[in-house]
């Protein structure tokens, strides 16, 4: 053996590290201005003219936020710890400009639609409290605000409607810790342990099934690590409909199965043994089987996806360039991820293409359960967008940028590496052939895609969402769900109602219905969605072309 040899594969190996670690360095967080190759002007002017879809910058919303406080002539108070009797700004993001206006400055025939902002304002600090929502512009120096409220609803949105802003689930379940678990402390402390930390509670919702309920039940999880599956069995329904929280109550309490009418009934109950007590064994923690830790050593490093000679995509602001493919992005803080002015070979075959609702429906035998019909577009799909992990969420070498909002809070927030753009080697030709008939020769093409990745964590469910763009000239969206399973306290009848993750744990039946919003362009402006095509014999789209679903 060549005594050289050891020394030569560890340099070439120091040198294959060095390399790797320079492009990981050199890709990072790619600035969304740089490209890997010289771009046409009038591909230069597209990428302009996407800046009419970009999401509001950290300073446009702070801007927003200070004419409204200027303007309005009432005190808003902060969402992050307003009480329900005061106004505060809910939400601020982008106001889209409308379709036939931003079609004209897209195709050369009109000026810029001006740059607007839409606010959501709780006013609860007034004779009859309500939900209003401003249009605000023009950007970055506003001047003028208009309330589109009714034109949007067909009326004023009477306050119970409102969504629940974070503030209010804190002062649930300052409530629940407070008020109401003083009227059954032998029962908490004897058969859950209670010391004020040992639990967590997950409202569900709606808040009510009658025109101007807002009573929501709020089950009882223990605080552990993944608490989503491990209910203690006791559930509360809250009426919060007063704006007043001193005057807030317990409409109902249910406990292992059995109804009660408060929480001082159900003391009274245990006191007397007329309880049938399932008490829970106490998770670590981590929570046990609920830990997100790795239990075993990795094997081996996962394989890696490697660019030769770097992208071969272009990412500057909210504008990507892929192959024939150009399209604009931004980030909804109620629905997502949304594109707009999607073009193949320079013709527009899509306006819009968007996220616009995550529902699920659920079945069990405990009320929370039963009740539960999340429609996730209320808590805010964007908002809960969360950082990516290079390399778990998506690829190293992904183009990795930030998204910014204003929801829940008067204070501009910021996500770091919230979205993802990457291209995919699919791992199978897109046509080959092996010719071993009268000639011999192979011919094949790689099959790859790009995709526009986003992960939005509501509550227990991580919602992966993709837009992925094919070589073929197809589009697809795609969402997976990830994340822990909702569950129910296990009792009585209950695996007809799911199955058993664990001793008390039931793992609950449910639905989900995800909505988007596809508004084709194919052939000209139709100004139809997808909704809108026609099925006559075989489907037909807007423009003659055959509709694939």
């Amino acid at each position: 053996m060549n005594p050289r040899l050891p020394y030569v594969l560890l340099l070439g190996a120091a040198v294959v590290i060095l390399a790797l670690s320079c492009v990981l360095l050199s890709r990072g967080r790619r600035s969304p201005g740089c490209e890997s190759q010289p771009r046409t002007e009038e591909e230069t002017g597209a990428r302009s003219q996407s800046l009419v879809f970009a999401d509001l910058t950290p300073a446009e919303l702070a801007q927003v936020v200070r004419y409204l406080q200027g303007h309005l002539g009432l005190r808003l108070v902060d969402a992050a710890r307003a009480k329900p009797s005061d106004n505060c700004i809910a939400s601020v993001e982008l106001q889209v400009p409308a379709k036939a206006e931003a079609l004209r400055f897209l195709d050369g025939a009109g000026a810029r639609p001006p740059r607007e902002a839409l606010a959501v304002l709780y006013f609860g600090e007034q004779a009859e409290p309500n939900v209003t929502e401003y249009v605000v512009g023009p950007l970055p120096a506003p001047v003028y605000h208009r309330d589109v409220t009714v034109r949007r609803y067909g009326g004023k949105v009477p306050y119970h409607r409102r969504p629940m802003l974070g503030s209010e689930y804190e002062q649930v379940g300052a409530f629940l810790k407070t008020a109401a678990f003083a009227a059954a402390p032998t029962f908490l402390k004897e058969v859950l342990e209670y010391d004020s930390t040992n639990v967590v509670f997950e409202s569900a919702a709606p808040h009510g099934f009658q025109s101007g309920d807002r009573k929501s039940w709020f089950a009882l999880f223990q605080n552990v690590s993944g608490f989503f599956v491990h209910p203690v069995g006791l559930e509360v329904l809250v009426d919060h409909s007063s704006l007043d929280i001193s005057q807030w109550a317990v409409s109902r309490v249910f406990y292992n199965g059995q109804y009660y009418r408060d929480m001082v009934q159900l003391e009274s109950a245990y006191v007397q043994g007329r309880i049938s007590v399932e008490k829970v064994r106490r998770a670590p923690r981590d929570g046990d089987f609920s830990s997100m830790k790795p239990r075993a050593p990795w094997a081996a490093l996962f394989p890696l996806q490697y660019e030769p000679q770097g992208p071969r995509y272009s990412v500057r602001n909210n504008h990507v360039l892929y192959q024939a493919w150009s399209f604009a992005f931004g980030m909804s803080a109620s629905t997502g991820l949304r594109l707009f002015d999607i073009r193949h070979k320079g013709e527009r075959v899509a306006y819009e293409i968007s996220v616009q609702e995550a529902m699920s429906v659920y079945g069990s035998n405990c009320p929370a359960g039963m009740s539960t019909r999340y429609m996730d577009r209320s808590f805010g799909i964007g908002h809960y967008t969360s950082p990516l992990v290079r390399g778990v969420d998506c690829p190293y070498l992904a183009t990795y940028l930030d998204v910014h909002f204003l929801a829940h809070s008067q204070v501009p927030q910021s996500t770091k590496g919230a979205i993802c753009i990457f291209e995919q080697n699919l791992g199978s030709p897109l046509r080959r052939h092996y010719s071993n008939l009268q000639s011999l020769y192979y011919g094949g093409l790689v099959n790859s895609a790009l995709v526009l990745r986003s992960i939005a964590t509501v509550g227990n469910y991580d919602y992966v969402w993709d837009f992925i763009f094919y070589q073929n000239g197809a589009i697809e969206g795609k969402v997976q769900a990830t994340g822990y399973a909702s569950s129910s306290f296990l009792h009585g009848d209950g695996l007809q109602y799911g199955n058993r993750v664990w001793e008390h744990t039931l793992g609950t039946i449910h639905t989900h219905f995800i909505n988007y919003k596809v508004d084709l362009d194919v052939g000209g402006r139709s100004g139809s969605s997808f909704t809108a095509c026609r099925y006559p014999g075989k489907p037909q789209c807007p423009g003659g072309l055959p509709l694939v679903c």
